[in-house]
């Protein structure tokens, strides 16, 4: 059930709260049953106008949705046997990055992603899903354990970035995103890595490096967010809509771009209105991938990450 609806969704809420209580009074009645058809319609076009034309500030709102899935659903939904493992045994337990074995269609794997939370009480214990230090060592002690037993690695990306605390620069925040993103580069085994939100910055990037790339379809992929290019342009963070245009962080723009392999489809009005459905479609999308990675040798899969990465941002003269 949808907690929350954008402005822009607000003419939906209605439709499905129509739907509802004509449901209701079907029980009873049969003859509303015709009318429910009629309003289902109006809603099958009443969303694919609303979404088929989203601004790239709709969009960026819709990655950010309170009610989006996050890793633990994802995991719930999507593996099997799921055992969560947790510490970077140097300094902390960080929970704003959540990860653990698990087997997907019978093959085993690592899952590890950023974890938001929902309400007030889990968004502090995950710091709103931005990463201390020992979150990102988490990580890698993950993908490490993962290239010991030759498992492919999944990752979730969910963050606004990487926390900008006092203690997190003293720890060594930026030494340790830059530590992932090179044993990113040599690690042995498959890599695919999934915008399913807000990827913002490093905080993003650190989980980021792998051999395919992809992106929920209203999921968002930036060097900066929109309120903070907003506030070093125009020293006004409310302008944040018309920095959205120009960042060109849909996932349409990164595809373009080649900075992402594949867009994965969500449901119609996004992941938020059904979790199950989007973890089918990411399921498979990702279990596509898989067995396509699989099929390369180490060497080969190692010089393809590299060649990827290097030709992002090449220009011609």
């Amino acid at each position: 059930m949808i907690r929350y609806y954008l402005d822009f969704e607000k003419p939906l809420q209605e439709l499905y709260q129509e739907i509802e209580r004509l449901r209701e009074l079907a029980d009873t009645n049969k003859e509303y049953r015709v009318d429910i058809k009629k309003m289902e319609k109006k809603l099958a076009k009443q969303q694919r106008e609303i979404f088929n034309n989203l601004t790239p500030w709709q969009r960026t709102q819709l990655a950010r949705h309170p009610d989006r899935p996050y890793c633990n659903d994802y995991a719930k939904l999507m593996l099997d046997d799921f055992i969560p493992l947790h510490g970077d045994r140097c300094f902390a337990e960080d929970s704003s990055i959540v990860g653990g074995l698990g087997r997907m269609d019978g093959l085993s794997i690592v899952l590890l992603g950023h974890q938001k939370g929902r309400d007030t009480k889990q968004k502090i214990a995950h710091n709103f899903g931005m990463p201390h230090p020992e979150g990102y060592r988490k990580a890698l002690r993950l993908m490490r354990l993962a290239e010991k037993f030759n498992k492919p690695v999944i990752t979730l990306i969910d963050t606004p970035g990487a926390y900008p605390g006092l203690g997190a620069e003293e720890r060594g925040q930026s030494g340790a995103i830059a530590i992932n993103l090179r044993e990113m580069f040599r690690l042995k085994v498959p890599i695919i890595a999934v915008v399913t939100g807000e990827g913002g910055s490093g905080g993003a990037l650190a989980l980021g490096v792998a051999d395919k790339v992809l992106m929920l379809e209203h999921s968002i992929y930036s060097v900066i967010s929109p309120e903070s290019c907003a506030a070093i342009l125009w020293r006004n963070s409310s302008k944040a809509k018309d920095a959205a245009e120009p960042l060109k962080l849909t996932a349409k723009d990164a595809y373009k771009l080649k900075i992402i392999d594949e867009i994965a489809p969500e449901p119609p009005c996004g992941a938020h209105h059904d979790h199950k459905a989007v973890a089918k479609i990411l399921r498979r999308v990702i279990l596509n991938n898989l067995e396509e990675l699989r099929q390369f040798s180490v060497d080969e899969l190692l010089s393809a990450r590299y060649t990827k990465y290097r030709r992002i941002g090449q220009l011609d003269e």
